[in-house]
């Protein structure tokens, strides 16, 4: 996964990598263009030069003659013989490719020359004069190559300025980010942003707080509500459950009046503890247990066990322990002892019968392992409401405490499922 910077970063690069490679052909092109014009300005100066010296000094033909003999034979690149057209042509320009003669490489070069006509003693004579024009592909290669260099150091550059102006622009977006990432519900405190000036991460940071409060008020009256409708029916089930007792114990009951109430009592049960652990989620959420203390696990652990002896007998289970060291945790002890009770509960209700129970005790890591057919849902298994049992008076919260309280003292419980034992860990 690539970071947002990077994106631009690439499609830039890519747009400058084409623009400097179409550029190469253009700038050779620039660039040959003003160097033949040089050239032919240059042909233009010798050809005034040449004619301007003939012209200043008194000669005779014999001499003449004799001098541009000389001359085509001693100067390269410049021809003078007589004309014998009866007009005069205007001058012309081109370029031609032949061998150099002057050149120890047989090579083909290009020339650029000018045929014109001068008057030398007032009579007319063809001049060609041809320069030398650098080597194409040598012209070329220097573009291409200092075109790359200035590349890579837009590049190197685009790399240096990206990373500067990512560290100072984005700041204020990780700072955000930092503070959304460490802010809990269960704080009921607002997230202060920071000011950025930068009115994009304004608008953000307005609608995050916003955002952050409505949820904060959603919560807080979810809370409330669980809290008062769980004190509210506290009461009417526990004269609910006592009237029902009651007429259990009557013996005038047929037996189809006793089922029937038995059937009641099921989902009574079921319904007095789900308030029960509504009520123990609520105080949890606001901080209403006592601060924690130094507690020693494993007795905790040990009475929890003596406490659920009887359930552990009635489906055979056999309890195998390693304590390799005790374990000392900073808890409250009401939830500790609830965080041991709900872990073993679900070990011994999610075992087969005459199944295993591991209790591994390593350093500060706590696992209760129980034998199993099948992996419970990872997704779900810490939800509240999330039953995976065919226990009747589950209520589906025992893990959701477990979670919470471990969430309260910022411990890491997780699941695992492997060579059929259902293992939950804690790391203290």
């Amino acid at each position: 996964m690539s970071k947002l910077l990077n994106k631009p970063f690439k499609a830039f690069t890519i747009y400058a990598l084409v623009v400097l490679v179409c550029s190469v052909p253009v700038y050779y092109m620039v660039v040959d263009s003003i160097w033949l014009e040089e050239l032919d300005e240059h042909n233009l100066i010798i050809k005034e030069r040449i004619e301007n010296r003939f012209n200043t000094i008194e000669i005779n033909e014999a001499e003449l003659e004799n001098i541009l003999k000389i001359w085509n034979l001693l100067q390269p690149g410049t021809q003078i013989i007589a004309s014998n057209l009866p007009e005069v042509k205007a001058d012309s320009i081109y370029t031609t490719r032949r061998t150099n003669a002057y050149s120890s490489v047989n090579e083909i070069d290009r020339f650029r020359g000018l045929s014109s006509c001068i008057y030398i003693n007032k009579k007319p004579y063809h001049l060609t004069i041809e320069t030398n024009v650098e080597e194409a592909d040598e012209t070329f290669l220097a573009i291409t190559l200092v075109t790359f260099l200035f590349f890579s150091l837009l590049v190197a550059g685009f790399i240096v300025l990206n990373r500067r102006i990512a560290k100072k622009i984005w700041q204020p977006f990780r700072n955000t980010l930092n503070k959304v990432k460490s802010f809990n519900l269960l704080t009921d405190k607002n997230i202060e942003f920071e000011k950025s000036g930068i009115e994009e991460f304004e608008e953000l940071n307005t609608e995050l707080s916003k955002l952050i409060e409505r949820n904060i008020l959603i919560f807080n009256q979810q809370k409330a509500f669980i809290e008062n409708a769980s004190h509210e029916l506290q009461t009417p089930l526990a004269i609910l459950k006592s009237k029902v007792e009651m007429l259990l114990q009557n013996k005038d009951l047929t037996e189809k009046q006793s089922e029937l109430i038995n059937s009641i009592n099921t989902p009574l049960s079921r319904v007095t503890r789900i308030n029960k652990n509504l009520l123990l989620l609520a105080k949890i959420e606001n901080n209403q247990f006592a601060e924690g203390e130094h507690i020693d696990l494993t007795t905790i652990l040990n009475e929890n066990l003596e406490l659920l002896a009887d359930y552990i007998e009635a489906k055979g289970i056999t309890i195998e322990k390693k304590i390799s060291n005790p374990i000392r945790v900073f808890s409250n002890k009401t939830l500790l002892e609830i965080l041991l009770n709900n872990l073993l509960i679900n070990a011994i209700t999610h075992n087969s019968v005459n199944g295993k129970i591991h209790i591994d005790c390593v350093e500060k890591r706590l696992t209760v392992s129980n034998t199993g057919n099948s992996e419970l849902s990872s997704n779900t298994l810490f939800k509240r409401f999330s039953i995976s049992s065919s226990e009747t008076t589950n209520s589906g919260l025992g893990l959701s405490i477990a979670k919470e309280i471990c969430a309260r003292y910022n411990w890491q419980i997780n699941y695992t499922f492997q060579n059929n034992l259902h293992s939950f860990s804690i790391w203290f």
